[in-house]
């Protein structure tokens, strides 16, 4: 059995120089070096006014927000998603969330069909120096 606690995972602190807003917390509580074999999960923090960034998955994902308010671009399209709220982004597809609340954003993002994911963004994260992101290699 694999399992996670999403209130005692290490976080990691990103940031964008290219882009001030874009900063977040993040961690995989769940991939293929942990025994999954066609699933993923991403876990993301934004504190108010933060968005994730601009960017691409190899893998189908959908969002879903724990705490908090996000406005969602995927593709050409906008939504709000609050508390409980569930957002499809396509593999391939271009997309962002920002965190348009006043407090703490939690989104738990889950891949399906893939437990190795590879995510392009628009800018550059420290503390990588990378605009990529490949689960392939996240080692615990």
């Amino acid at each position: 059995m694999v399992t996670a606690d999403l209130n005692k995972i290490e976080l990691t602190e990103f940031t964008a120089p290219e882009n001030p807003g874009q900063r977040c917390k993040a961690a995989f509580p769940l991939l293929g070096f942990m025994g999954s074999k066609k699933s993923a999960a991403v876990y993301v923090e934004l504190d108010p006014g933060e968005e994730l960034g601009s960017h691409t998955d190899s893998a189908e994902e959908t969002l879903i927000v724990l705490e908090g308010r996000i406005e969602a671009k995927v593709g050409e399209e906008t939504t709000v998603a609050s508390k409980g709220g569930l957002v499809l982004v396509p593999e391939m597809i271009e997309h962002n969330f920002r965190n348009i609340g006043k407090e703490k954003a939690k989104v738990l993002g889950f891949f399906g069909g893939a437990n190795n994911i590879v995510a392009t963004f628009e800018n550059t994260w420290l503390p990588t120096n990378s605009n990529m992101v490949d689960t392939s290699v996240i080692e615990d």
